[in-house]
């Protein structure tokens, strides 16, 4: 390109005619940079791409396209690296996210950054400016140092600036995304590498396949026996399964450690359906109680950060009261909050078999006293909320919609649910069951708002199953242009919108009266509007029997459906269940 261009509006075409130079037909067959990359992602596995289309890399998504390749461009960067986030944590293998370079980079950082905190494997590939130009700070276009500000917020980072690298750089970028603890990987692809051109045979020769990317981690002998005896002196023992155990897809090793030893457990969000949330050894409806009251706990691909109250405090009663077996592939994450006195380092898979060896066929399951406990204390919570769930009114209340919902998935244990808000988040986790694995995708580690379009999006492309976006009317704004994107690839996803006019509750005020509340909304917005304008389907539902009506219609259909789910302005509650982490002030103002 001639850098002394100084017409912003040429700057795509040169782009494009730089990506698109022909080879000469007299020569030998030659390659060049796209086609590297196309087919060493192909080579790999890897059928889909996630992005937003631009310079440096249109023609790189039209290439892909071409060679048979699924690629679902986005509206928004972030929302296509959510999608291929989660498109990791489904399939196992790196979701591929695309983006251009400088800003659109930073978008799609965000997703990268969750992705590495959630565990996902994802690949982030961004075009970037040429490097003499950014290395001199000479102002190219869009010129940013994108490998510097990547490298601390992923697993893993490369730059590839010959042709002859690519096949390599892929390949390390997709063991490093899935082996050991998964996470984001960012690869740097600056704007001369996809024109550059080599010899076709030779081009061949340089993809690498990689074999064996995530190799098992097998427990030492010993902590396993650990673990066993640390698990046999338990009088109130208990498992928490967390969404590394759902990544694992060691379902029926997760199902006979729990079934065998006839220990209660309790999911995490993302692990509900590894065993169905109806099963008699669920602890999800008495799980206050569990965690207080168990004298040993065994964590399955779960960590103690915030969300499990880092393992002590009140929520673990008495300080010392209990031991922790902890089974992750990472071994820097034991005693990272609070002692571990039973280690298992390894994968999931490989540490829950091990258990199930040693544990032989005969084992003592935990002492009736315990059991019937959690029994009585699950029932009689069950019992005070199938009450609210019954609720007929209008407009409705949180505990109503999500009663019908709750129905729904109930009926469809097939059906994908995301689910993303505050109090829509809090009281969907603890309404709604599930019943298989991997079909309930929310926000995980971060509790990131934001994610629920690309969520759906990935999770209908990837397994071809409806999905369910049950989403706030705050957190829908993060990705809700989206819907378009649904209605474009005509997927089956239903968006059923919370709408309470606000976050948290759309009550708030001014006290000044010049503007509306910082929390609020306009009131009596029409969401399903939003999917008319694209061809979709649009409900307003104002009771439990019009949301449960619509809902049915859209799964049965197929068709992009989005609803607007009336809820009560005052329903709700200020940041949900993490008030708490919600400072407010008690000064009063100064005359």
């Amino acid at each position: 390109m001639d850098r002394n261009t100084t017409d912003p509006t040429t700057i795509e075409s040169e782009f494009s005619a730089n990506s698109v130079a022909t080879v000469e037909d007299t020569g030998p067959e030659q390659t060049d940079g796209f086609h590297l990359v196309i087919d060493a992602l192909k080579l790999n596995g890897i059928d889909t791409i996630y992005g937003v289309p631009g310079i440096p890399i249109t023609d790189l998504g039209r290439l892909a396209q071409a060679e048979g390749m699924r690629v679902i461009s986005f509206r928004h960067e972030q929302n296509a690296g959510n999608a291929a986030a989660i498109a990791g944590f489904l399939t196992k293998k790196p979701g591929i996210c695309l983006t251009v370079s400088a800003p659109g980079f930073l978008n799609g950082l965000t997703a990268l950054a969750n992705a590495t905190t959630n565990c996902f494997p994802m690949i982030l590939i961004s075009g970037s400016s040429e490097r003499e130009i950014v290395d001199l700070q000479q102002g190219d276009y869009e010129e940013m140092d994108q490998l510097a500000i990547a490298k601390p917020l992923c697993k893993a980072a490369f730059r590839v600036l010959h042709a002859a690298d690519i096949g390599i750089a892929v390949a390390r970028a997709i063991r490093a995304a899935v082996s050991g603890r998964p996470g984001g990987v960012y690869l740097d692809l600056p704007a001369k590498l996809f024109s550059q051109v080599m010899d076709a045979e030779a081009g061949a020769k340089s993809l690498v396949k990689v074999i064996d990317p995530a190799p098992a981690q097998l427990p030492a002998p010993a902590a396993v026996k650990r673990a066993l005896d640390v698990l046999k002196s338990a009088k109130r023992p208990l498992i928490v399964l967390g969404k590394g155990a759902a990544y694992a897809q060691a379902d029926e090793e997760v199902r006979a450690l729990v079934e065998r030893s006839g220990i209660p457990y309790v999911p995490m969000s993302m692990a509900k359906g590894l065993l169905p949330d109806t099963h008699e050894q669920s602890a999800g409806a008495a799980r206050s109680m569990v965690l207080k009251d168990a004298d040993v706990v065994v964590l399955v691909g779960a960590r103690l950060n915030w969300l499990l109250s880092h393992g002590k405090g009140k929520t673990w009663g008495e300080p010392g009261s209990k031991k922790f077996i902890q089974i992750d592939i990472e071994p820097k994450e034991m005693d990272s909050n609070v002692e571990i006195v039973a280690p298992l380092v390894g994968d999931i898979g490989s540490c829950v078999s091990a258990l199930l060896d040693g544990m032989g066929q005969d084992w003592k399951a935990p002492p009736a006293e315990w059991t019937d406990a959690i029994k009585s204390r699950k029932d009689a919570n069950l019992s005070k909320m199938s009450a609210k769930l019954l609720k007929n009114s209008a407009p409705m209340d949180f505990h109503g919609a999500l009663g019908v919902l709750r129905t729904i998935i109930k009926e469809r244990p097939d059906a994908i649910l995301v689910n993303e808000g505050a109090n829509t988040l809090d009281l969907a986790r603890s309404v709604i069951d599930m019943y298989q694995p991997r079909k309930r995708l929310d926000v995980g580690t971060w509790g990131v708002m934001g994610i629920g379009m690309g969520f759906a999006i990935a999770a209908a492309v990837e397994t071809g199953k409806p999905v369910l976006a049950v989403e706030g009317d705050s957190a829908f704004g993060f990705s809700g242009m989206e819907v378009e994107t649904i209605c474009r690839y005509d997927l089956p996803v239903c968006v059923v919108i919370f709408n309470n006019n606000g976050i948290y509750r759309g009550t708030d005020t001014d006290p000044t009266g010049r503007d509306p509340g910082t929390t609020v909304f306009v009131k009596d917005s029409r969401y399903d509007k939003m999917m008319e304008a694209f061809g979709g389907i649009g409900v307003n539902a104002t009771t439990p029997d019009e949301l449960a009506r619509a809902v049915n219609e859209a799964m049965d259909s197929g068709k992009p459906t989005l609803i607007n789910a009336v809820i009560d302005p005052h329903a709700g509650t200020e940041s949900g269940n993490i008030g708490s982490l919600n400072p407010q002030s008690t000064v009063k103002k100064k005359k």
